[in-house]
């Protein structure tokens, strides 16, 4: 049950960092459409892109914080290889509605973009969790990370993570 709640609290703030992306995608879309005559779907690739810019730095502050931050080059590149994915489902759904079906108005637009965004919400949900932001061994979810200053945090306290001996000494 407890895990469940953790990983209640963990969708709730991707959810949040999610709904403040959404806003800047659709601000960006719209507003690329309004004032440069831009197709559709790529005004569209350019509000995804600063989406995802605006999602990575809410994800890694906010929603995983407290996760492994060792590997951050790598944590960087799947990050980018998974939200290219994201963007070829969001994109996706909105060129098929627009380029094989016709459907092309501000409000069809907005629609299709929507349904887009739901359907790789899931699947960035799913890839970010499992492979970029991933837990450190030991790490209790129920737990908040320990504040800067704190003894267990390994920035203000690098022997925090030390292994201890458990052997006598000889």
């Amino acid at each position: 049950m407890a895990g469940l709640m953790a990983l209640g609290r963990e969708f709730a703030k991707f959810g949040t960092v999610g709904v403040l992306g959404i806003f800047v995608n659709f601000g960006v879309f719209n507003l690329c459409r309004g004032i440069t005559g831009l197709p559709v779907v790529r005004c569209s690739v350019i509000a995804t892109v600063v989406a995802i810019a605006f999602n990575y730095l809410g994800l890694r502050h906010f929603t995983y914080r407290d996760r492994d931050k060792g590997h951050r080059s790598r944590e960087v590149l799947l990050f980018a290889g998974f939200s290219v994915i994201g963007l070829i489902i969001e994109n996706g759904v909105l060129y098929v509605a627009t380029y094989g079906f016709g459907w092309d108005t501000p409000f069809q637009s907005n629609l299709f973009k929507f349904l887009g965004i739901g359907t790789a919400t899931l699947f960035r949900f799913w890839s970010y969790r499992a492979w970029v932001f991933r837990a450190l061994p030991g790490h209790d979810p129920r737990r908040p990370a320990p504040a800067h200053g704190e003894p267990s945090n390994s920035t203000s306290n690098p022997a925090a993570y030390q292994p201890e001996t458990t052997a006598p000494p000889q």
